[in-house]
């Protein structure tokens, strides 16, 4: 916790060290004191992009360097006028006022409209400038303020804009690189695809095996029930361990082979988490139309984050989105099932919600266990295999080094809770990022 901070308290000082030295380029405008500082275009991008940053610190920060900077190239050019010194203040409430209008204005899901960004950073711009008019007006008295307002609504506007156009290109360049990275992968997925695609062949062929072998041992069953052919049961065990062998050999093959391509293949840089919300979204809709359930989902996202642990966070929440997609009927026409991100000073906790059937307070105990399962189709003799909770608690807590629950009452519904450490989810490479 303590080295995040540090990197926080490192990025703010880098982001305001920046902003000072951006401030250094302006222009004039309506041959007035205000200036298109190039300074708070760098600052409000910083603020957009970085939500792991107070704003309201940064802008007291960045707000106190570019004041620095200012008084810094005033006294390297030689000039002595003390006066300066509380010129210059009044921007230090600028920055600051500006952060706290913004963080006010601003949440992460306004920030997807850019129509109400931009009017947000009009007003934003326009009001810390008319605070920071009104120190000069009665505390400096150096300019007449109602003169002034109509400037004050020009300069804001027109800054504003050009920050909006610069946030837009930001926004556009990121979807095109998002987009790039999706070609990408799709391309790799193709190709992953046609691989795997001659592992299965093998599968097939072995289940094939497998269904003689299960005809010989269940022939060697009756011979030996019926005592029949006695002298030739050692014979028949020897080729039915043969055979297995053979069958485990080429087993062995296959999971060779496919480990190969997926390590191989799938060599990629890792996930945001906001990438691996929507597609779990998009295809948890698509399956629940599939199967003729109508099913309501809502996913919330606490702070996105890049991860390398990708496939297994991936697996973890398809497997609970699809146990409660198959906990709800088709008749049930409020099925609703939600997926709730979280995160604490050390954890990610994810929750995944329905309102389905529930589940028997003397089942709970084993819902993890392999093989275990509540769904059987007494129609069909169909039964699910109950891999998908055993596979959940074995990537949680052996890979993630996680925990996972459950609370579930019948007729009302389940929750499953995975909390994983963040050092397992977010470390590698990168950073823990926020956009």
């Amino acid at each position: 916790m303590l080295k995040v901070k540090v990197k926080t308290i490192q990025k703010m000082f880098g982001i305001s060290i920046f902003v000072a030295l951006a401030s250094q380029i302006h222009i004039g405008l309506l041959d007035s004191n205000f200036v298109v500082s190039a300074g708070i275009i760098i600052f409000v991008t910083f603020l957009y992009y970085y939500e792991d940053i107070s704003p309201i610190y940064l802008g007291l920060l960045s707000g106190i360097m570019v004041y620095l900077m200012r008084l810094s190239v005033y006294l390297i050019t030689g000039s002595n006028d003390n006066e300066v010194i509380i010129f210059y203040m009044p921007e230090i409430l600028f920055y600051v006022f500006y952060s706290i209008f913004y963080r006010l204005s601003l949440n992460n899901r306004k920030k997807d409209n850019l129509g109400f960004v931009l009017i947000a950073l009009i007003l934003c711009d326009f009001t810390a400038n008319f605070i920071e008019g009104l120190f000069r007006y009665f505390i400096l008295t150096e300019l007449n303020l109602v003169e002034v307002i109509p400037s004050l609504l020009i300069v804001s506007f027109v800054r504003s804009v050009i920050v909006w156009i610069a946030l837009a290109l930001f926004n556009y360049y990121n979807m095109m690189l998002t987009k790039k990275e999706h070609e990408d992968r799709y391309k790799k997925l193709l190709w992953l695809t046609s691989q795997l695609k001659t592992e299965i062949f093998w599968i097939e062929k072995n289940m094939d095996n497998i269904e003689k072998v299960m005809v010989q041992s269940y022939e060697l069953f009756e011979q030996i029930s019926n005592k029949q052919n006695s002298e030739n049961w050692a014979n028949k065990a020897l080729n039915i361990a043969r055979d297995v062998h053979e069958i485990k050999k080429e087993n062995g093959l296959v999971v060779r082979g496919i480990k190969d391509i997926t390590e191989n293949e799938l060599n990629d840089n890792g996930m945001e988490y906001k990438d691996i919300n929507n597609i779990l979204l998009e295809t948890m809709k698509r399956e629940s139309k599939s199967i003729n359930k109508n099913i309501k989902f809502e996913f919330i996202v606490g702070g996105n984050f890049y991860t390398h642990k990708h496939y297994y966070l991936m697996s973890v929440l398809r497997n609970l989105i699809m146990n409660s997609m198959d906990a709800i009927s088709e008749s049930q026409s409020d099925a609703k099932i939600t997926m709730i991100h979280s995160t604490s000073e050390t954890e990610h906790i994810f929750q995944v919600k329905d309102n389905g059937e529930g589940i028997d307070e003397n089942d709970i105990k084993d819902i993890f266990s392999p093989g275990f399962s509540t769904k059987i189709n007494y129609e069909t003799g169909e039964i699910n295999r109950g891999l998908g909770l055993s596979i959940v608690q074995y990537i949680v807590e052996e890979q993630l080094k996680g925990k996972v629950s459950v609370n579930s009452k019948l007729a009302i519904g389940t929750t499953f809770i995975i909390s994983i450490p963040k050092r397992f989810l977010e470390e590698g490479l990168h950073e823990n990022i926020h956009c």
